[in-house]
């Protein structure tokens, strides 16, 4: 049985988030004042004529605002229909003339006369309303007691019951005086249908309403309509398009009951479903359940679509409505990143099925448009690859403008924007002045402009072809060389050729395999220690590869992502991942066992030990880890107790006294003889001595009590049991 993930009710029952409604019984219409005010509704409808706006003569009544609130109007008690209560609030507009001085003494005598003609304001306030296919106008008179009449506030309300309108319809009403003394005051909404109000037992066309349930089963979306046998409805699936028409899916007449099934790559935020009954003027419900579903997002931007249309016109296709915004960015060719040109360029939000225009004068096959959303890269193409061929090994140059015509030249590289006359070790800045001098010739290409700045791309291909003259020739030479060192010694050759043969028979299999070290970060003296380790492990050799090596990838991926990437590089090859254990390391460990990882964030930007726990973890608790890692650590930094007991489930080795047993591990069983073992030890142990004098020298390298051993102790002790 499928198990419910979403219950939508077309057709509604009670429920704590639907609406209750009051019951008016009666056909006809009436109206009511706050108190304070008078009303009355003239019999029958009046016509819809708003007529110009006038000079008001001195204060009058006008609407400033509209309410609504839906009630049902009742021919019995099962029998109602839906119902707009329109409430108007009124105010005074304008001021009382003030009479001349002349003619104050001459009135005085009238003033008793002219009150009780002035003691009520009176307006006729019009009520218009539009339903398809239904259109009312009503005509409402207020008076108001002069005494309440304070120009610019408001005097109360008057309410109309009511104007009867049908499930689901869009409602427009629009309210103005006779004479009309200011702009009409208008109010569009759109109603409700049965799922949204507790009317099932009033409304007689909900009655019919078949019931939908959305259930989920692994990656398929069942509908499920309960409905009887002999009932026929309508079912359609469309998009729920913002801008523009809806569009249709699927549609078909069916006979209840049925159980539709969805594949979950059909799922999109915009797909609603409508469902009715195959009866004259029925009610249509529609409902779109699928607008928080994380795989309906997913599979929006699956199908979410750049195109370019002309050459500088471009749109994003979908078939939902996304956020998002819009960049330019130069790809170099070989991979690598694609270099962001914000600024100079400014993001753009991007509208769907849209054309947008790009600010360029010229375009590039480096060219590429970059969309995301809320700051995650979702699409990244280059338009104009296509029409303009592959990707070009040009160089792009900013051009930045100063007062007085002075200007200053940088080129945009992975590691920012380099001066072009500048003693950088870059290669825009060893070929600075031979790209200004291309520059001033004319041979670059103008890409964009503004007043302060400018984009160009100089192509590089010249340049490219003597570089590679001079590879060739320092080849040759290199060649040339090697052969006269041949004819000198052609002895001592022979005799490094048999000891190249039997490493090639001995270690073919040692060394291509694989190693991935992982540590904590501790301080600068363990790092060395740790290149130290690794360095040797690459001339035994064995294909090593740590995070000191790769910082640039480590900072543009993040620690998760490069260990992620490098694990799963390492274990496909067949290789090995070593952990390098320390006091930072067992105390991040201890931090993941006991409160997950929310309490374990990286520690630096370079930390890939911390981050590599949420995929290593895993491999240990459920049993894959034998094979695929292996355990070291420092003696005199940690005890062989302090290692977690999880991880001892794999070969946990103590450094330096145990190499040959822990090189025996990296390199596979069975591929080197013991003596040439023996020698590969003694060797890597020379290459820790320093890095492990330095470290012990530290102040901030606490001792293990018990341990007085010196680095060179063990060394030597690691020398003797290679032997």
């Amino acid at each position: 049985m499928p198990v419910p993930w979403f219950l939508l009710s077309l057709a509604l029952g009670r429920s704590p988030m639907v609406l209750s409604l009051e019951k008016l019984m009666g056909p006809q219409d009436t109206a009511r004042c706050s108190p304070g005010l008078s009303c009355h509704l003239w019999d029958g409808d009046v016509l819809c004529l708003p007529g110009s706006i006038v000079s008001a003569p001195g204060p009058v009544l006008v609407p400033t605002r509209l309410q609504t609130e839906l009630v049902l109007r009742c021919h019995q008690e099962t029998d109602c229909d839906l119902c707009v209560r329109v409430s108007i609030h009124l105010a005074v507009h304008g001021h009382w003339e003030e009479p001349k001085d002349e003619d104050r003494s001459g009135r005085a005598a009238d003033l008793e006369l002219e009150e009780p003609r002035n003691a009520f304001l009176q307006a006729q306030v019009v009520l218009s309303f539009q339903a398809y296919p239904t259109a009312r106008c009503v005509l409402l008179e207020v008076q108001v007691p002069a005494a309440l009449v304070q120009p610019g506030q408001s005097v109360g309300s008057v309410v109309f019951d009511c104007f009867e309108a049908a499930l689901g319809a869009e409602v427009r009403l629009w309210s103005y005086t006779q004479p009309r003394y200011q702009k009409e005051l208008n109010l569009t909404q759109q109603l409700p249908d049965c799922k949204g109000l507790e009317v099932q037992d009033s409304i007689q066309s909900c009655w019919a309403l078949p019931w939908l349930s959305v259930s989920a089963d692994g990656d398929d979306v069942h509908l499920v309509l309960d409905v009887s046998e002999e009932q026929h409805f309508g079912l359609s699936l469309y998009w729920n398009q913002v801008q523009g028409p809806t569009k249709p899916l699927w549609h078909s007449n069916l006979t209840g009951p049925r159980n539709i099934t969805l594949n979950h790559t059909d799922l999109f935020p915009c797909l609603c479903i409508q469902v009715w009954p195959l009866e004259p003027d029925s009610v249509r419900t529609s409902l779109c359940p699928f607008k928080e579903d994380p795989r309906a997002h997913r599979n929006l931007w699956r199908a979410a679509r750049l195109r370019l249309l002309s050459p500088q016109g471009w749109q994003l296709n979908a078939p939902c409505l996304l956020l998002a915004e819009a960049t330019l960015c130069w790809q170099a060719p070989g991979g690598g990143p694609c270099l962001s040109l914000v600024p100079p360029l400014s993001r753009e939000n991007v509208t769907v099925n849209k054309t947008l225009e790009l600010p360029l004068l010229n375009v590039h096959p480096n060219l590429c448009v970059q969309v995301s959303s809320w700051e995650k890269l979702q699409l990244q193409e280059c338009l104009w690859a296509d029409s303009l061929g592959a990707l070009k090994d040009d160089m792009l140059l900013l051009e930045t403008r100063g007062p007085q015509n002075n200007r200053s030249l940088c080129a945009l590289e992975p590691s920012g924007c380099t001066p072009l006359l500048s003693q950088a070790s870059t290669r825009a800045a060893r070929l600075g002045e031979q790209l200004l001098q291309d520059l001033q010739s004319g041979q670059c290409l103008q890409l964009w402009e503004d007043d302060l700045r400018a984009l160009w791309a100089c192509p590089m291909d010249k340049y490219v072809h003597q570089r590679w003259a001079l590879v060739w020739l320092a080849c040759l030479l290199l060649a040339s060389a090697l052969f006269l060192l041949f004819l000198v010694k052609r002895n001592q050759v022979k005799g490094w050729l048999r000891l190249l043969k039997e490493d090639l028979r001995a270690g073919a299999v040692a060394r291509g395999r694989a190693t991935l070290l992982v540590y904590s970060a501790e301080d600068s003296g363990f790092e060395r220690l740790v290149g130290a380790l690794a360095s040797a492990l690459c001339q035994l050799p064995l294909r090593v590869a740590v995070d000191l090596w790769s910082r640039r990838e480590l900072s543009a991926q993040g620690p998760l992502a490069w260990f992620h990437a490098q694990r799963r590089q390492t274990l496909q090859e067949g290789g090995v991942v070593v952990l390098l254990f320390s006091p930072g390391a067992v105390a991040l460990c201890h931090e993941w066992l006991q409160d997950g990882a929310s309490a374990s964030a990286p520690h630096g930007p370079h930390d890939a030990f911390a981050a590599s726990l949420s995929c290593v973890l895993p491999d240990f608790l459920q049993g894959r880890a034998p094979g695929r890692y292996v355990g070291a650590y420092f003696e005199g930094l940690l005890h062989s107790e302090a290692v977690p007991a999880l991880f001892r489930s794999v070969p946990v080795f103590s450094l330096p006294s145990q190499l040959p047993d822990f090189l025996r591990t990296l390199q596979g069983p069975g591929t080197l003889r013991p003596g040439r073992l023996g020698e590969r030890a003694k060797r890597v142990s020379r290459a820790l001595q320093p890095a492990l004098d330095s470290c012990f020298s530290l102040p901030g390298i606490p001792g293990i009590p018990g341990i007085p051993r010196t680095a060179r102790g063990l060394a030597r002790e690691a020398g003797a049991t290679a032997r």
